[in-house]
């Protein structure tokens, strides 16, 4: 539905009608049992995750504290077809992702997860996040180290043990073999666009959630994203 000019407001409640229910955790999700200690000086780390429309996902990591830059793109295809009008497709094994960059010094990567499984997205839909469906839209993890995929694995987990959704969580965790920056016009799109329908029914609702959730995590000042980084 995105993909096509959205006229009127009354388009949000079709949505609504349309998708399934996101699920959402009953109370505050724990920290990560195993997660890397904050860095004693500032330094820089990337990660990529994936979790329906890169929209979203883009507009939550700029309002996180220690979150340098965040980038829409696509990861877990090749080259060749990294190009959005051919990722909508669903035939390319992208998925539409953000390449997080994150000062170790002040946020961890548990940390990180934890607002990506609690306000981000919904980790029990599979190949689809609200009214956006393909595996271009799959829940995923795209490690760049060992430590990455230790703490990703055991956050999942974890939180399955605790059955603290009442789906399973179906993220994929996988890893990265390249990031590719999606076009322009894609960045900073929830900040640029807080009108259209579809961010203010699918997006802004979770920068609020983060910002309910996470107040000390929390900024109101977004960071620019810097398209090829």
């Amino acid at each position: 539905m995105r993909r096509l000019p959205v006229a009127f407001a009354l388009l949000a409640a079709l949505f609504a009608a349309v998708s399934p229910a996101a699920e959402r955790p009953a109370s505050l999700l724990p920290k990560p049992a195993v997660d890397a200690p904050r860095a004693t000086a500032s330094g820089q780390q990337t990660t990529v995750l994936a979790g329906g429309c890169f929209w979203g996902i883009q507009a939550v990591f700029q309002h996180v504290k220690g979150v340098t830059n965040a980038v829409s793109g696509y990861a877990g295809g090749g080259a060749s077809t990294a190009e959005y009008e051919t990722v909508s497709t669903g035939s390319t094994g992208h998925a539409e992702s953000v390449k997080i960059t994150y000062d170790p010094s002040q946020i961890s990567y548990g940390e990180l997860l934890r607002v990506f499984f609690s306000v981000a997205h919904d980790p029990t839909q599979l190949n689809r996040q609200g009214p956006d469906e393909g595996t271009q839209y799959r829940s995923a993890i795209f490690y760049a180290n060992d430590e990455q995929k230790r703490i990703a694995e055991a956050y999942i987990a974890q939180l399955d043990r605790a059955k603290t959704f009442s789906r399973p969580i179906v993220t994929q965790v996988a890893p990265l073999k390249a990031f590719y920056p999606a076009e322009a016009y894609h960045q900073d799109y929830a900040a640029r666009h807080p009108d259209s329908p579809y961010i203010a029914f699918n997006d802004l609702p979770k920068v609020d959630h983060l910002r309910e959730l996470f107040p000390d995590l929390y900024k109101s000042q977004r960071s620019s994203a810097q398209e090829g980084k």
